[in-house]
């Protein structure tokens, strides 16, 4: 039947045509061309059929069956980290035996696929309520009101960090070529870690970190900078300082200092997403760092305070 299906409907019909007339299928074969198997089934389904169409096919039966097919959509609906293994292992269980990649096809045709989770912050239902009342308070807080906060934050860069991936135009198979390749140094070649402020006036001071911050530190460096910045940026009275909840920040002592200093904080959800704006001018300023290129941690401070300085409002 593989032949005879490729064959036009009116060479068939004649076929047929002479095999009513008496002629065999040999005789046939000869005649057309064909092989003597091909004539007997195309002759074998005329009378079977009536006619000398091939008639369309189902295919081949689906394995996964409707209800089953349902029962898998549920399944990760219900809990999305099911794997197409343990969806295996459900079929199997019904008798089914099929390959992982049918069903994955089977759940791309649901519009349903495999991707990686996205990393946020662990949220309870305290969490959770902080950030919708933080939401409601400073919705509506006009520009007048931002304009007066002063954002603060630290950050660590590295000499040799490479936050982001970075593409290369390259042919197949020469991935390993040197000019393809992002040289990479464990620990980053050593880093250092900045303090700094900002705000919709401009940047601030930018402090380096001496070893690990403690409160001590971070109080020592508030006494030394805050005020400056606030005098640089010309914050009128009533501008409010904002800090994340580290544990430093949120210390006894350095509360005491804030208190005596009459600092006017900024309320900030625990385990909240970065809203802090600063962390966009880090973003400018390790790109625009590492453009630079520097070669030593030096040179990696100074490179940091040019590269601070020419960051407009």
């Amino acid at each position: 039947m593989g032949a005879s299906k490729h064959l036009s409907n009116d060479l068939k019909t004649k076929i047929i045509q002479h095999h009513g007339l008496g002629e065999g299928y040999k005789k046939l074969s000869q005649r057309f061309k064909l092989s003597v198997s091909t004539v007997r089934n195309i002759v074998r389904n005329w009378k079977t059929t009536g006619t000398v169409l091939v008639k369309a096919r189902s295919g081949r039966p689906r394995k996964i069956s409707e209800r089953q097919r349902r029962r898998m959509v549920r399944t990760v609906t219900v809990n999305p980290q099911t794997s197409s293994k343990d969806l295996q292992h459900q079929l199997a269980a019904d008798g089914v035996t099929v390959h992982r990649s049918t069903i994955q096809r089977t759940l791309h045709k649901e519009m349903l696929y495999g991707r990686v989770m996205r990393k946020k912050p662990f949220l309870c239902t305290r969490h959770k309520r902080g950030r919708l009342r933080y939401a409601k308070a400073h919705l509506d807080k006009p520009a007048s009101f931002w304009n007066k906060v002063l954002w603060t934050d630290e950050t660590k860069i590295e000499l040799f960090g490479h936050n982001q991936g970075r593409y290369a135009w390259r042919k197949k198979n020469t991935a390993f070529q040197e000019k393809h390749l992002l040289p990479t140094v464990k620990f980053g070649g050593g880093s250092i870690m900045l303090w700094g402020c900002v705000s919709s006036a401009g940047t601030g001071n930018l402090v380096k970190v001496e070893g690990r911050m403690d409160s001590s530190q971070y109080q020592q460096i508030l006494e030394n900078n805050v005020q400056e910045s606030v005098t640089k940026l010309k914050l009128r009275r009533g501008w409010i300082f904002q800090q994340d909840n580290d544990p430093k920040h949120c210390s006894k002592s350095t509360k005491a200092f804030m208190q005596r200093n009459k600092y006017n904080i900024l309320e900030w959800p625990s385990q909240s997403p970065d809203l802090n704006i600063i962390e966009n001018v880090w973003c400018a300023l390790k790109r625009a760092v590492h453009a630079r290129k520097p070669s030593n941690l030096t040179e990696l401070e100074m490179i940091c305070r040019e590269e601070w300085s020419k960051i407009p409002p």
